[in-house]
């Protein structure tokens, strides 16, 4: 008998002067970037909060803590990697992944695709089961005031 299971992620980080922009495992062209201990990718950090979330493994605070040093400057696809390998460890593979970016700018529309690409090929799904929305905040709270970029995602997974 499968099993099927949801995952909700949320995610935010303040843009800061002096670092690269990561979202979705792609570097975007951007004068800042996000603050955080790995390298701040929003979207990447909300997708592994709802994996883990789903398979009922904590969050991806308590599984890659902003107080080990193993996780300073690390790349976000590689927290990924390792939440899909918990994953695959306790039977699960990914259905689908549906998210949203939050920013005033820049402008993600021209990254989504790639962003798509490379989260399909860390989790072994299709493109097409990967969805990426980039929504402005309509100028309202740190988001809008250009501060800060958020990340929401939603999956299924399913355990046979």
């Amino acid at each position: 008998m499968s099993q099927t299971r949801v995952g909700f992620g949320y995610d935010i980080h303040r843009l800061v002067d002096g670092r690269p922009l990561f979202v979705g495992g792609v570097e975007i062209p951007y004068v800042k970037g996000l603050l955080g201990h790995s390298d701040g990718d929003v979207l990447l950090h909300a997708i592994c909060d709802a994996l883990l979330g789903a398979a009922a493994g904590l969050d991806v605070g308590e599984c890659f803590p902003d107080t080990d040093p193993a996780y300073e400057g690390i790349s976000s696809v590689k927290l990924l990697e390792q939440t899909i390998a918990r994953l695959r460890e306790k039977g699960f593979a990914v259905g689908n992944i549906d998210a949203v970016v939050l920013a005033m700018e820049p402008d993600f529309k021209p990254f989504k695709k790639a962003m798509r690409e490379a989260i399909g090929r860390v989790l072994g799904i299709s493109v097409d089961s990967v969805n990426i929305k980039a929504k402005t905040n309509n100028g309202l709270g740190d988001v809008g005031k250009k501060e800060a970029i958020a990340g929401y995602a939603v999956c299924v997974i399913t355990k046979e």
